[in-house]
């Protein structure tokens, strides 16, 4: 079955950094790229970040761009999300998953996402 477990997160304060890890499973890792967005009480549903682990194409939303990165283990087929530079409105619950009908990132902040995991809370102090 479809699994995403995300982990890593947790209380930070401003400045700080986090990494998020995201253990993926049950289907082709090679034929469909893996997003984080994150989701907020009161706002929109936002997409963070996209990268094919077929070639290690990604993306970043403006929002965050400069400050997150995102990386790949294929081995471990794991995924990670490196947030450097913090700010409380990075505060949200992240979650990693597949939109099952995208083959790439070019449109990943426009995802229906059919999997998702449980999600993983970040909490950024000012």
């Amino acid at each position: 079955q479809v699994q995403f477990v995300e982990s890593g997160g947790g209380l930070v304060q401003s400045g700080g950094s986090l990494r998020l890890s995201c253990a993926a499973s049950g289907f082709a890792l090679d034929v469909y790229p893996i997003g984080w967005f994150r989701q907020a009480p009161g706002k929109e549903r936002e997409g963070v970040s996209c990268i094919r682990l077929s070639d290690g194409t990604t993306h970043v939303a403006d929002s965050v761009k400069g400050r997150f990165t995102i990386s790949r283990d294929n081995v471990k087929n794991m995924v990670y999300l490196q947030m450097d530079s913090l700010k409380p409105e990075d505060t949200a619950v992240y979650y990693c998953g597949i939109d099952v009908s995208k083959r790439d990132c070019s449109y990943f902040n426009r995802w229906g996402y059919d999997y998702w995991g449980q999600g993983t809370q970040v909490t950024v102090s000012s």
